[in-house]
């Protein structure tokens, strides 16, 4: 991954490829941002004219390329937009810089250092400029060709012109100051398991199957000190998880549960992740219409948000038990494939009439929410791109929140935008329930189609355990990006939700959720 290192260098003096410059829009035009008063000095002080006669504003994520001044070190200038300037007595948002930071990455792409100038006034303006230049570096090269025809994957050379930006110089930091540090050294960690879920996402089902992503799991748990434990089919049927079973019977890998936690010797908390991680959905016997096939790799995102949430958390040391339940499955059409009409028994004894099995993630998660609430943790959430109805309803960018309590909502609402994820806090109106009614079994996995997203956190709810803290996170829109790279999302997966639930453990180690 990009290396980072905290400069108390100028950006007049640090040596590397390009040195960085943040730069707004102002009321008259473009505004040098702080931290680039040398590079502008060296300008003699006409940055902000000379970036305007090429063409920039300042506008959001927007990068202009320039040959350095005379006394600058570095041979390039790289100005990125952070938007609308801030009033007078304002600093730039903390996402602005990390959107920022992220497209001056992306841009530095072959590069082997940038020095980053953007304002880093303290030490979480220096966290977000380093997680976005980290996470904008990102680039998922293990399947390209390394121009000889040779699969790119375990080669010793890739194309230098591809790789992504070696080292982020952050400059005007205090290497030496107990926050500077901590907060580098978070956005190290933090970012190393965003970009692990990433790779997970996008790597092809043909390489990650259940067993595969179990396998994951179990290497990072010994190189981390965590602890996992891994129910094969065997284990799954002699347990009753009739939701993974009756999802996985028509593929030829077969289920897995993996739980995999960190625990902490003077934690007093304990918070439970359960994710999605539907290896590949093909809709099952309720077939995907064409076009709609492509992209279902991406249906693990959720558990790959927990399982990097979890190695997180251990890699942090935070003072809170973390315990992570993958549903592991592939959803695929066969003669041995659930049908639309069949009856499971899930693992907590109820019965699901399968209506569509195409809504095949509430019956994996079922059987892992209702494992989860044995362990009476303090909180439970789960994380899924579940359902087509919350794209419709947020768009690709944001994710819905539900949750049984309303406190708790709004908790993981306010964190989420706190480290720059875009959420909104939905409701579940209990009016919705009555549709999932069932003739033969105690619910149905389909109801009303109108309001889909909101039925089918009420068919979660009825698996948590009573009394039990929980919220449910439907990333379906923002979990896998199919356009153009923006601020430091990638096209391909993105680790949507990571930092949401990295962010709530260390609440929750702090002491800060009640």
């Amino acid at each position: 991954m990009t290396a980072l290192t905290l400069s108390t260098s100028s950006a007049a003096t640090v040596r590397a490829d390009a040195v960085v410059v943040g730069v707004a829009k102002g009321a008259k035009g473009v505004v040098v941002a702080p931290g680039a008063e040398a590079v502008d000095k060296a300008f003699g002080g006409k940055l902000a004219a000379v970036l305007e006669t090429l063409g920039a504003s300042g506008a959001e994520g927007e990068v202009t390329k320039l040959p350095a001044a005379d006394g600058l070190k570095a041979p390039v200038v790289l100005a990125v937009g952070l938007g609308e300037a801030p009033g007078k007595d304002d600093g730039y948002a903390n996402e602005a810089l990390r959107r920022a930071a992220g497209s001056a990455a992306r841009a530095l792409t072959g590069s082997k250092k940038a020095g980053f100038a953007l304002p880093v006034e303290d030490a979480e303006a220096a966290a977000a400029v380093s997680e976005g230049a980290l996470l904008g570096a990102y680039s998922f090269t293990a399947y390209r060709s390394n121009g000889n025809g040779q699969n790119a994957k375990g080669a010793k050379k890739n194309d230098a012109k591809s790789a992504p930006l070696a080292e982020v110089a952050l400059l005007g930091t205090k290497p030496r100051d107990k926050e500077f540090k901590a907060a580098a050294e978070r956005s190290q960690a933090l970012a190393a398991e965003i970009n692990r879920a990433r790779d997970l996402i996008n790597m092809p089902p043909n390489d990650l199957d259940p067993k595969a992503f179990a396998a994951e799991a179990q290497a990072a748990a010994k190189e981390f000190g965590l602890k996992v434990e891994v129910l094969d089919e065997k284990a799954l049927k002699k347990g009753g998880y009739g939701g993974l079973l009756g999802v996985g019977q028509g593929a030829e890998a077969p289920p897995r549960l993996v739980r995999i936690a960190h625990t902490h010797a003077k934690a007093t908390k304990t918070l439970a992740l359960v994710g999605k991680g539907i290896t590949y959905d093909s809709g099952g016997i309720s077939l995907k219409p064409a076009g709609h096939n492509e992209t279902m790799k991406c249906d693990m995102s959720g558990a790959a948000a927990v399982f990097a949430a979890v190695v997180a958390a251990a890699r942090l040391g935070l003072e809170v038990n973390v315990t992570g339940w993958l549903a592991l499955a592939e959803n695929m059409p066969s003669g041995s494939a659930t049908r639309p009409g069949d009856v499971l028994t899930m693992y907590s004894g109820k019965t699901v009439e399968v209506l569509n099995t195409d809504a095949e993630g509430r019956l994996v998660l079922a059987d892992a929410l209702t494992r989860a609430s044995e362990e009476t943790p303090d909180a439970i959430v789960d994380v899924a791109t579940l359902t087509g109805a919350m794209v419709l309803a947020l768009g690709n960018r944001t994710f819905g929140i539900m949750a049984n309590d309303d406190a708790f909502r709004t908790s993981v609402h306010e964190i989420a935008e706190e480290v720059g994820e875009q959420s909104w806090p939905m409701p579940m109106p209990s009016e919705l329930r009555k549709g999932m009614d069932s003739p033969v079994a105690d619910i149905a996995n389909m109801g009303e189609r109108m309001g889909g997203g909101l039925v089918a956190g009420l068919f979660l709810k009825e698996f948590v355990g009573e009394g039990i803290t929980w919220a449910h996170l439907d990333i379906a829109g923002p979990a896998f990006h199919e356009g153009a790279p923006w601020g430091y999302t990638p096209k391909g997966g993105t680790g949507s939700a990571v930092r949401t639930l990295v962010r709530l453990a260390e609440r929750t180690a702090a002491g800060d959720l009640g």
